[in-house]
């Protein structure tokens, strides 16, 4: 098994992960590890890799340039595309059956967010798994992804000593957020959604909460149970689940 963390914090997650069971694993070369410096990839001479939201609100937003570059350079290298887990509140709770799916892959690599969020160009781009490990939110990624990683790698074959052993912000109103973007406006063919560009905050706080109610509905839908919507809102939700079950 072959880890590839992208992070802002590389001394955090390898400081974290070469110790113990798993540094003893990685020691022997059961496992290896790599951290991966998002802002080496940063083209700004500051080393900066984050902007403002568009659309305003609070924080700032990781841009999807170094991010993707990151990740095609580490193609590159390994001739080949590995699944890329997202570290996300907004993802599925991680759990042992997933670590089990996991540990058959030769190659994983691990997205760990900062600050507001990344640009959901980014995510759309490269991710191909969003995982998270409950209800709460961190201050990044690199915690979670440090928790999957060492689940997952107690799965590897040698690295218990005993093996038998190894069998046994998002959420306000109870919705997910909406997708974050900023500059540039076109990424890759993708670009920003007019409505978040043109000024009109009531246009603006409209969208982000179908957005809100949309997203939730597609990965947590239990959630929805006990959110707060208005009585549009929640004939918005029923215009959702009615596309839905016709397959639209």
């Amino acid at each position: 098994m072959n880890y590839h963390i992208l992070t802002l914090f590389p001394d955090m997650v390898l400081n974290g992960l070469n110790t113990s069971i798993i540094g003893r694993a990685a020691e022997k070369g059961l496992l290896s590890i790599e951290a991966i410096d998002i802002r080496d990839y940063s083209t700004d001479k500051h080393r900066r890799v984050d902007d403002y939201p568009y659309g305003g609100g609070a924080g700032m937003v990781m841009q999807p340039m170094a991010i993707c570059d990151a990740y095609e350079d580490l193609c590159g290298k390994l001739e080949k595309r590995p699944r890329v887990i997202y570290m996300t509140p907004q993802g599925k709770v991680f759990n042992q059956k997933i670590a089990e799916e996991l540990s058959k892959e030769e190659d994983l690599v691990f997205l760990c967010g900062h600050y507001e969020g990344i640009d959901e160009r980014a995510l759309e781009l490269i991710a191909t798994d969003y995982l998270s490990i409950g209800d709460y939110v961190l201050t990044g990624g690199e915690l979670p992804a440090m928790v999957m990683i060492d689940c997952i790698s107690r799965l590897i074959p040698g690295v218990l000593n005993n093996d038998v052993s190894a069998e046994f912000e998002s959420f306000h109103d109870n919705l997910l957020e909406y997708p974050q973007y900023t500059r540039p406006e076109e990424y890759k063919g993708l670009r920003v959604p007019e409505v978040l560009l043109s000024g009109h905050h009531k246009n603006i706080d409209t969208w982000r909460r179908e957005q809100s109610i949309k997203r939730t509905l597609e990965r947590r839908p239990d959630l929805l149970e006990e959110a707060v919507l208005t009585k549009k809102e929640a004939e918005y939700l029923k215009k959702l689940e009615k596309e839905l079950e016709n397959g639209e």
